[in-house]
């Protein structure tokens, strides 16, 4: 006599059991459930197939953390960052940050210095596009001007979120080309654009396309002699969501952030060189008259009067225990450690990529550790030819054209963040030596770019 198997309940074999045995509804909800360590595999399984962060060179998103910051982001996934009666430790941390953010972008207490976390920069953009916008509007209704054409001065270089701000809130953008030679916006371009309808100036502070620091210093004093021959009062903001936590401790000299009288906002990405996993970004004026009262909703939630500025309601609150728990364990010798390691490997990378033969560099990854480079005219391959080899090897190294005005160069980048270590860097060498070879002995026949978008975050 055969003996019957004992039921799934019973036995529970995680590939062995009934729902292992048949493809899961993937549109529909499934009619029943499943135990929760079959529910852990199959999604786990299918997760596998996604590339490994830890190798993306294309992201500037942190991909490695300490245990410890680990285990505090987990016990704290169920706080909600907008019920700040209920957790008011949580909003004190976001405090402590909003003010170590603050002076470590040099502005002066006696402007009375405010911000606000966000869930990344993009959303920290919208909040000082916004401010931008109603302050320069209060500003035309109070000398009785029309208000009807606001405009904002920016690179094309430039995130996507900046074409969404201006798309959503009515602001005409105005672009400055890229040159073939040049990859970041000039004081000329800037000063060349600017009228009575201008709500401000954007400035990058690291740009996603090839890491390089606009002028940002040049730009200011040269908008600021504008304003004076023109009557005018255009600020500038500054786009520091790579740079921003980069700049202070290895170019603690430069001369970008709130030392700059008429930089009046700055937005910058915790989860990128701030060292947390996303999403947390920050937004922060130089003082409270550069946040417009009429922008804060004083909401009486849960039993507490509650000031808010942001574009989401409820959040979680562990990236900004995972902030905090960063500025506590590193401190300001930790960052400039850790920076400079990163630009040291990032630097000599570059170099060595550079020696190698076919390319040539656009930059070299001594302002933030981004670098960008693109292949001589002699080769017989494309740059997308060799990103396509180098994720074969689980590299995601991405090749992209830029911006209208050079979109005839095609570049790779490479971005070097914590947990990318000298010893990867070596192997990334050797692949890509190995795939150089490769491609020069045995050509692919008409290299040709993919469809698509990039994105650059």
């Amino acid at each position: 006599m055969v003996k019957k198997l004992r039921p799934d309940s019973e036995l529970a074999p995680t590939f062995g059991s009934r729902t292992m045995s048949e493809p899961v509804p993937k549109y529909s909800l499934p009619p029943k459930g499943v135990l929760p360590r079959t529910a852990y595999q199959l999604i786990h399984d299918e997760l596998m197939l996604d590339g490994n962060a830890r190798l993306n060179l294309a992201t500037f998103v942190t991909t490695w953390m300490e245990p410890e910051a680990e285990k505090l982001m987990a016990e704290t996934f169920d706080k909600n960052m907008i019920d700040k009666d209920e957790y008011p430790q949580t909003a004190e941390i976001e405090t402590r940050c909003v003010n170590m953010i603050a002076r470590l972008f040099h502005a002066e207490e006696r402007e009375e210095p405010v911000g606000v976390s966000a869930i990344g920069s993009s959303e920290a953009v919208m909040l000082a596009g916004m401010a931008l916008k109603w302050r320069w509007r209060a500003r035309r209704q109070a000398a009785k001007k029309p208000v009807d054409k606001p405009n904002l001065v920016l690179g094309a270089d430039v995130q996507v979120v900046w074409e969404k701000f201006c798309r959503y809130w009515e602001v005409e953008p105005r672009y400055i080309p890229m040159q073939e030679d040049c990859h970041v916006i000039t004081p000329e371009e800037v000063t060349g654009r600017i009228d009575e309808n201008t709500i401000g100036v954007v400035a990058i502070l690291g740009t996603t396309f090839t890491g390089e620091f606009e002028p940002v210093e040049a730009i200011h004093d040269a908008v600021v002699a504008h304003n004076a021959a023109h009557d005018l009062a255009v600020p500038l903001h500054i786009d520091a969501a790579s740079g921003g936590f980069v700049a202070p401790f290895i170019h603690p000299d430069l001369r970008w952030d709130f030392r700059l009288p008429n930089v009046v906002s700055i937005n910058v990405s915790g989860h990128k060189y701030g060292l947390v996993y996303p999403g947390v970004g920050w937004a922060i004026w130089r003082g409270k008259e550069h946040l417009p009262e009429e922008l804060v909703f004083r909401v009486n939630y849960l039993g507490g009067d509650m000031p808010t500025f942001t574009l989401n309601f409820s959040r979680p609150g562990n990236q900004i225990v995972g902030q905090y728990y960063n500025f506590l364990r590193l401190g300001r010798e930790g960052y400039t450690r850790i920076m400079t390691t990163l630009r040291e490997i990032a630097t000599e990378l570059s170099a060595k990529i550079a020696a190698l033969g076919p390319f040539e560099l656009l930059s070299d990854g001594s302002t933030i550790p981004v670098f960008a480079f693109r292949l001589k005219d002699a080769t017989r391959y494309s740059v997308f030819d060799v990103s396509a080899r180098l994720r074969m090897r689980g590299w995601q190294v991405p090749a992209y054209t830029l911006p209208a005005n050079a979109e005839n160069i095609a570049v790779l980048r490479i971005v070097v963040r914590e947990g990318f270590s000298r010893d990867m860097a070596e192997i990334l060498l050797s692949d890509l030596r190995h795939i150089i070879k490769s491609l020069e002995a045995d050509p692919p026949p008409h290299p040709k770019a993919p469809e698509g978008h990039f994105h650059h975050g």
